[in-house]
């Protein structure tokens, strides 16, 4: 006895759907074609292009110019003086000044210089800690392309999923449809029910819509990719999989990397110079009380004078020698707030060195998964491969109906979209790896 049921309209609608939203795109124009793309390639150009390492290696020659700024307390300032005065004959100035100083009508020009001798190593300090600075802004430069880099490798093999489970989804389509074509020809010969033809198309329908999320997500990673690389363009590359073949086995000695890490990672190295900066600031404010001693000169002519003033040039020299003695305890609060700030600097290193030790342990425990995922779900799609075979040849001899060969077509399509998944899941773990190593 034979059943005969109507195809759902449901699934009628969508089939349609897909049918003329794949028309439509092969309607459309071909444009040029994708640029071939290797990884190395997109790390270059990230490199050169991802705004986040211009706005590091900006900051990084903006801290250099810091360095500068504060050695110049070291380097002799000179200054030229052009000045014209048309006085009130014997006036003076008497308010706002302790003595009464005399104006006199004169036009002169001059020049003053100083010097700063020595203050016992506060500025000293100062430079030493605006360097270290300098060189902890290059570290985090450094830590920028590294992150970059990380970013990239995520994004590219991310992009060859979704090209890889595309062609999945296409290759499950045209296999779907060869099935639909097959209980299309057996129904009308009366050999099969139009149930199977209703559960062949249901499971077409199914390829279709993981089709039409797989060019989404295709889309969507390529745009990722783009992102990372520096570009505003929707450009498509044609990227090269240089995973063929066995994947390297999996780092099996975290405790070595952890020390290989504390001894590479740029962002650690950076917070080392940070808090050595903190240290040399911390010293530079205490030594805030010592003396200062600085030499001046000047020198000019007055052409234009008084009558009482009798000279038509003037020069003179000396040295001022500059004792704190108190001024509301400015000296200790600033002292002790860059002690406390070192401190914490301090804490910020270990805390770094902590969350290192973590993540490099975390990233080979979760590298070593994905490699065994790698013989799983290669032994999963084999099996799978097999049993659709069987159930194929099952259902054409009719020993076995549509659910059967229906069921085994989507263990086969699961079992190839997490074989792929894991091979790639597998490259990206290891760029972590090396990202957490600072390789």
């Amino acid at each position: 006895m034979s059943y005969v049921f109507e195809r759902p309209a449901v699934l009628v609608l969508l089939a349609a759907a897909c049918t003329a939203v794949a028309a439509q795109q092969a309607a459309v124009p071909a444009s040029q074609p994708p640029t071939r793309l290797t990884l190395a390639d997109a790390e270059q150009i990230a490199i050169r292009n991802n705004p986040n390492i211009s706005i590091a290696r900006l900051l990084a020659l903006a801290q250099a110019q810091v360095t500068r700024e504060v050695r110049s307390a070291e380097l002799p300032t000179a200054m030229a003086d052009l000045t014209a005065v048309d006085a009130n004959d014997n006036s003076r100035i008497t308010a706002g000044l302790l003595n009464n100083p005399s104006v006199y009508n004169r036009a002169a020009g001059g020049l003053r210089v100083s010097q700063l001798i020595t203050d016992f190593g506060h500025t000293h300090n100062l430079v030493l800690s605006a360097q270290s600075t300098a060189k902890a802004q290059l570290e985090s430069e450094r830590a920028t392309e590294l992150d970059i880099t990380l970013t990239v490798d995520q994004a590219y093999y991310q992009a060859l999923t979704a090209q890889a489970v595309l062609k999945v989804a296409q290759e499950t389509v045209a296999q779907r449809q060869a099935t639909v074509d097959q209980v299309g020809a057996l129904t009308k010969a009366k050999i099969r029910s139009d149930l199977d033809l209703s559960f062949a198309d249901v499971q077409l329908s199914q390829a279709k819509l993981l089709l039409l999320d797989a060019q989404n997500s295709t889309q969507a990673a390529m745009a990722a990719l783009n992102n990372v690389l520096g570009s505003e363009q929707n450009q498509q590359y044609n990227l090269v999989d240089e995973t063929n073949g066995n994947p390297p086995p999996a780092p099996d000695d975290p405790e070595a990397l952890v020390n290989a890490a504390f001894t590479a990672r740029p962002d650690l190295a950076s917070l080392n110079d940070t808090l050595l900066a903190a240290r040399q600031f911390s010293t530079a404010q205490r030594d805030l009380w010592m003396p200062t001693l600085s030499a001046m000169g000047a020198v000019g002519g007055t052409p234009v004078r008084a009558d009482q003033i009798l000279s038509s040039w003037y020069g003179t020299a000396g040295a001022n020698l500059s004792i704190p003695v108190f001024n509301g305890f400015l000296y200790n609060a600033e002292e002790k707030e860059a002690k406390l700030r070192a401190q914490a600097a301090q804490e910020n290193v270990r805390n770094l060195r902590d969350v290192i030790a973590r993540d490099v342990r975390t990233a080979v425990l979760n590298a070593q998964t994905a490699y065994q995922r790698i013989t799983v779900t290669q032994q999963l799609l084999d099996q799978a491969n097999f049993a659709l075979d069987l159930a194929s040849a099952r259902y054409k001899i009719g020993l076995s109906g549509i659910v059967e060969i229906s069921e085994a077509q989507l263990n086969q399509t699961q079992a190839e979209i997490a074989n792929t998944n894991a091979r790639y899941s597998y490259q990206t773990a290891l760029a972590v790896v090396r990202y957490e190593v600072g390789q």
